[in-house]
């Protein structure tokens, strides 16, 4: 197999970003966590409110309601693909998309009243001059939270598995980010390093459940993320013992109706600029 991710890894290079495939691969487990990123950022009524990494507008979708009318919610993404499905989903008035790279935002100092990053700075290219950023842009005295991976999920690791001797090392490193922030102590010194004060991180799982294994499969075959990247580019009969792989390995996981139960842990990390 030859060829890397798309750029911001989610979707392949040109192509438009299936909302509803997105959704239900990674939106309905990275939404698990976003109650409690906006939470940890403390975002208010009319408060200003940048969204880095903000992919489909998952946390942008949540914190429009909190800032209300006399607030706005700014979603960056370095994915041009992603800024339009951001766009299109969530049509709000007070949501202003932009394509730009969380290590270098076009915005000046104390902008915004929060900062929040929802499982996107494990792949910036340098966190700590993302986090550096994210600092600039805040006020001073607002809150930056960040959401990172932590262990390798079910849903996900399976099925990298079993994709792993299908893999360019370039792809296996792109994947490896997920996991580069696990450690608390190192999320903490980032944090630190970058000059905030109140630094708290906290470990959270979630669990939820799938009615089937082929809803499961579903968004998979549907080729958005990473892994189902890769594997939209086997061929039929390598796909076939792939599913056949993942679905015997998935089994611990279901109950006797076959419905699966799957869990999911990261970081939250925040800081007072």
């Amino acid at each position: 197999m030859s060829g890397s991710f798309g750029r911001g890894l989610h979707t392949a290079p040109g192509r438009a970003v299936d909302i509803s495939a997105y959704e239900r691969y990674l939106g309905r487990w990275s939404r698990l966590f976003v109650p409690a990123l906006l939470g940890a950022a403390k975002i208010a009524k009319g408060y200003r409110v940048l969204d880095v990494a903000t992919g489909t507008g998952e946390a942008a979708l949540m914190a429009v309601p909190l800032v209300g009318d006399t607030g706005f919610v700014v979603g960056a993404d370095i994915s041009i693909e992603m800024v339009k499905s951001a766009r299109a989903r969530l049509g709000a008035p007070r949501f202003l998309p932009v394509n730009a790279d969380g290590q270098a935002l076009p915005f000046g100092g104390g902008t915004f009243d929060a900062v929040v990053c929802q499982l996107g700075l494990q792949f910036f290219p340098n966190p700590a001059v993302g986090l550096m950023e994210f600092r600039r842009v805040a006020r001073a005295g607002g809150m930056v939270a960040v959401c990172v991976g932590t262990t390798v999920a079910p849903m996900w690791r399976n099925l990298a598995h079993v994709l792993g001797p299908f893999l360019t090392l370039e792809q296996r490193d792109a994947l490896a980010k997920s996991w580069s922030l696990a450690d608390p102590s190192l999320l903490e010194e980032l944090f630190r390093n970058a000059g905030f004060q109140d630094i708290q991180v906290e470990q959270i799982r979630r669990e939820d459940t799938l009615d089937s294994f082929d809803t499961y499969w579903a968004p998979i075959e549907e080729g958005v993320g990473q892994i189902p990247q890769a594997y939209s580019a086997l061929d039929e009969a390598n796909r076939r013992a792939v599913r056949a792989e993942v679905d015997a390995l998935l089994a611990q996981y279901a109950s006797a109706d076959g419905k699966l139960t799957m869990g999911v842990e990261t970081l939250i990390g925040r800081g007072r600029a």
